[in-house]
């Protein structure tokens, strides 16, 4: 189903469709059609539901402000329902049947692998918000969160040298993303002089963590390091509260919780743990001020928005960006003009896409508090240049 949102005005003069569309898009005098393609349902869109969000209002706003060439964006939005070939069979239909000419969605790395092959066979364009764990580079995708280096390597040297770390137990979802994050973890950990004492996953939408917490507690790791997703993390923050691990004085450190999963889980229950992001929603940055605003006054004031979220919003922007430098929709064409776009008024701070398709940015790390939000004790002083294929691990990749 597609819908329009917000109202452009429209810029007189604008290139003609002709000129702007030559390879079959979705694209007419005063509109151009886009996909937006995440779970609403299912377990995974208890962390996705903010992309779409962001994406919208994004939207709202470039349309507000006169669209892309002048063309209002209408929106083409399909539900991956937490299922990797329903997101494969979606990609289909956006790009083949709706002609979108680019895609904003997926947040699970088990579903960007799953629709890379439909990007590739109908030459689509996605614009990819989750940060993950790299070994990756497609000229069919955007990716706006962090890999490995800037998330990964980073936080696990931030908590080796402030906490004086030498023991970790790894805890994943049994998929692509937390495999290879904990391959890529443990590698770092290794080598740094340091031991895995524990390495444990469970399935999608799994809540009986008892068994796990009782191998936390029996190992007694100088730091907990669990990369779970979606309702799970409910259940397992839950669970380490209800054994006693306090975690004003146990470390532990993830990536894979934001102020989008912290809503579900419940400050109570997680208070004292460290993520580690490139963004919190209250960074002191007058763009994310803005941001902040804007997104509570489109969704609710008791919104919350967390690091991929963010990712998520600036995709529309950067996509818009590269259009305009390219003159084109065109797929080929908005990719060629993509290396060297910059957004300095995105939410996290300035940013630029790198020759890689990823985004050069600063990591941060921050401390749960009891109130949902964050405590950002971690900044790095300069942008963080994007390798995907880190020296030393990219055979995991394989």
């Amino acid at each position: 189903m597609s819908t329009a949102t917000g109202s452009v005005r429209r810029t007189a003069g604008g290139p003609a469709t002709a000129a702007v569309n030559t390879t079959g898009l979705a694209v007419t005098d005063d509109s151009v059609t886009i996909g937006i393609l995440h779970s609403a349902t299912g377990t995974m869109a208890l962390s996705e539901g903010g992309s779409i969000q962001a994406e919208m209002l994004a939207i709202q706003q470039i349309n507000e402000a006169g669209g892309v060439l002048g063309r209002e964006i209408r929106i083409a939005q399909e539900d991956g329902a937490s299922d990797w070939p329903t997101f494969a069979e979606k990609t289909r239909k956006l790009l083949a049947e709706d002609k979108v000419a680019a895609i904003f969605g997926c947040w699970t790395s088990a579903s960007r692998k799953a629709v890379l092959p439909m990007l590739e066979r109908h030459n689509g364009l996605l614009y990819y918000p989750t940060f993950y764990e790299g070994l990756e580079q497609s000229k069919h995708v955007i990716y706006t969160g962090q890999e490995a280096t800037q998330q990964i390597l980073a936080g696990l040297d931030w908590v080796r040298r402030e906490k004086g770390a030498k023991s970790f137990f790894l805890i994943g979802s049994d998929y692509i993303w937390p495999r290879a994050s904990n391959a890529i973890a443990r590698r770092h950990i290794e080598r740094n002089g340091c031991r895995v004492v524990g390495e444990e996953y469970v399935e999608l939408g799994h809540t009986r963590f008892e068994a796990i917490v009782a191998k936390i507690k029996a190992t007694k790791p100088d730091v907990i390091y669990p990369i779970v997703v979606g309702g799970s993390n409910v259940a397992f923050y839950k669970q380490l509260k209800a054994a006693g691990i306090d975690l004003g004085t146990q470390t532990l450190l993830t990536n894979s919780v934001t102020e989008d999963e912290m809503l579900g889980i419940g400050g109570d229950n997680i208070a004292g743990a460290y993520t580690c992001a490139k963004y919190f929603q209250g960074l002191d940055l007058p763009a994310n001020r803005a941001f902040v605003a804007n997104f509570k006054k489109m969704w609710g004031a008791d919104s919350v928005i967390g690091d991929v979220t963010a990712n998520a919003y600036i995709g529309p922007w950067l996509w818009k960006l590269a259009v305009e430098k390219a003159g084109s929709f065109d797929v080929a064409r908005v990719t060629a003009a993509s290396p060297g776009i910059e957004f300095k008024d995105a939410p996290a701070g300035h940013t630029r896409i790198h020759e890689n398709h990823h985004l050069w940015t600063r990591t941060r790390v921050g401390r749960a508090r009891r109130d949902g939000q964050f405590d950002v004790v971690h900044e790095t002083r300069d942008l963080i240049e994007p390798n995907p294929f880190p020296e030393g691990f990219r055979e995991i990749a394989a």
